[in-house]
């Protein structure tokens, strides 16, 4: 299914209101400059040309860490979102560095002996962490599938199906359903699953599953394999069996492998994600009557996602339920998803609410989160809008959320 057969899968608000025709124009003419900027950053900031790749970290400033770790998931995140920003422009720039990325994972991150993606290699390219977090393979196939769709390279699309046949032989849970978080390099049971050292250390995670979920729907786009197809549907069920909270509509973020709960914490940045990649996994099938009873749980997790929102427009990162505490951050990537998420629900309502919720994400991001000196987007601010000491690139901060919301914007406003 291609991009523009998947959007008219919603039911576009169709409007002859001039006032919301031209905050749409102006709303996309806005991200298509930032999506230029954000690209532009990348590639004149973080090109490693002493050691290949690109540079592990830099800070606010733009001061390279030269021999910090490069991270397996950051450079997944920009084979994705250069191949995306190729698909969707033209420009061949986009291409090469898409093609980058794709010859620094398959010449460093691959496995060759166990098979797999590291983690995290040094900055001269030798492995670091060789566990295999299932997070990061599942990135790995998202960005191969994308840049296939680019450059039509067949190694790409061959080594993300050999990376999903891992995921199902070694991390698939037979008696329970889902995917265990992580294995030793060899594929072996490992004491220390977690994420992030912020993470719980339990056998399931939301996270996981949804990222899983993002990497074999962008896979079944360039192999629709039977047998994928039925693992995209088992995971759509296991976010509405398991993940979503019944009672709140939030998502829940541990499990142990029975699916018994692990955790108390709410993820606002998650939940709006996970109301608009749900579907799109969903409409990615084709199977309306799958399309349906998501779309439904995505206006459920959008409005419960509203409970996160500030007057400002933007989105704080947690609310610590055992505490009735919201941890007031509010970092650089639930902004850009809650842009998606909420302009996803307008979609499918028509409610301009949801609507203007979109636009004040994007006023938010403009006024307190984009780096108007130095490029790029700075990691957040605190409740006093005190910029957050943390990375302009590293591990976790990429072109991914910013790039893909301007990109999924884009494209749905070309096809209203």
């Amino acid at each position: 299914m291609t991009q523009r057969e998947r959007i008219n899968t919603l039911n576009l608000p169709e409007t002859n209101d001039i006032l919301t025709i031209n905050t749409l124009k102006k709303y996309k003419s806005e991200l298509e400059n930032e999506l230029a900027n954000i690209l532009g950053y990348w590639q004149k900031n973080a090109i490693d040309k002493e050691f290949g790749g690109f540079y592990g970290k830099l800070n606010n400033s733009n001061r390279v860490f030269h021999e910090a770790p490069k991270g397996s998931v950051l450079n997944s995140r920009i084979l994705w979102t250069f191949s995306a920003a190729y698909n969707l422009t033209g420009k061949e720039d986009y291409l090469h560095v898409a093609e980058r990325a794709f010859q620094y994972i398959i010449t460093h991150f691959i496995d060759k002996k166990n098979g797999g993606i590291y983690w995290s290699v040094d900055y001269h390219g030798n492995p670091l962490d060789t566990k295999k977090q299932i997070y990061a393979l599942s990135f790995a196939i998202y960005g191969l599938s994308e840049f296939f769709l680019a450059a039509k390279n067949e190694t790409a699309k061959e080594l993300a199906i050999e990376l999903y046949y891992l995921i199902v032989e070694h991390s698939y849970d037979k008696a329970n359903g889902g995917y265990i978080e992580a294995l030793t390099a060899d594929w072996k049971e490992i004491k220390d699953l977690r994420l992030s050292e912020k993470d719980a250390n339990e056998k399931k995670s939301m996270n996981t599953h949804l990222h899983v979920l993002e990497g074999f729907a962008n896979l079944y786009r360039v192999w629709p394999h039977e047998e994928l197809k039925q693992k995209i549907k088992e995971l759509i069920h296991i976010f509405s069996d398991h993940i979503i909270d019944a009672k709140t509509n939030h998502l829940i973020l541990f499990f142990d492998d029975e699916w018994n709960v692990k955790s108390n914490i709410v993820s606002y940045g998650h939940n709006i994600e996970a109301a608009w990649l749900i579907l799109e996994a969903a409409e990615i099938l084709a199977n309306k009557q799958i399309i349906e009873k998501v779309k439904q749980q995505s206006l459920l997790i959008a409005d419960a996602s509203e409970e996160g929102l500030d007057e400002d427009g933007g989105l704080w990162y947690e609310f610590e339920m055992n505490k009735d505490h919201f941890v007031k951050e509010k970092h650089w990537w639930p902004q850009a998803e809650a842009m998606v998420g909420f302009f996803n629900a307008w979609q499918i309502t028509g409610d301009e609410d949801y609507l203007q919720r979109s636009l004040n994400s994007w006023e938010f991001i403009k006024l307190h989160i984009l780096d108007k000196k130095n490029g790029e987007w700075f990691w957040g601010v605190d409740e006093n809008y005190q910029l957050m000491a943390a990375d302009k690139v590293g591990l976790w901060k990429c072109p991914y959320h910013n790039g893909r919301a301007c990109i999924e914007l884009i494209k749905r406003m070309d096809n209203l």
